[in-house]
């Protein structure tokens, strides 16, 4: 009984964060903080210059391309970093594995 509620909570979750982002880009929901921004400063200073241009911009099709690169580059580190630290846990846990304390002779 408590793996099927288990199985039932975590459905339920899986389809309420799958499915509100499915309705919210379609009511339009989603702006980026970029644009809110820009709208947020004209609206309080109209004749603002930016000091700087960018350099280069991705075009539309390759922000989304670009953004996925970089969360992939931030999941890998993350699982690198846990991968090293459970395996040199375990290091240490089977080194002493054996050995006599110091003062047995």
């Amino acid at each position: 009984m408590n793996g099927l509620r288990n199985k039932l909570v975590l459905t339920t979750a899986l389809l309420f964060l799958t499915g509100v982002p499915l309705i919210m880009h379609f009511t339009g929901g989603f702006s980026g903080a970029d644009d809110q921004a820009g709208e947020m400063v004209q609206s309080i200073a109209p004749d603002y210059k930016p000091w700087f241009e960018s350099i280069w911009e991705p075009g539309e099709e390759a922000e989304p391309l670009l953004f996925g690169l970089q969360a992939a580059a931030g999941a890998s580190f993350i699982a690198y970093y846990f991968s090293r630290r459970r395996n040199s846990e375990r290091v240490s846990m089977n080194s002493n594995v054996g050995r006599k304390p110091l003062g047995d002779a």
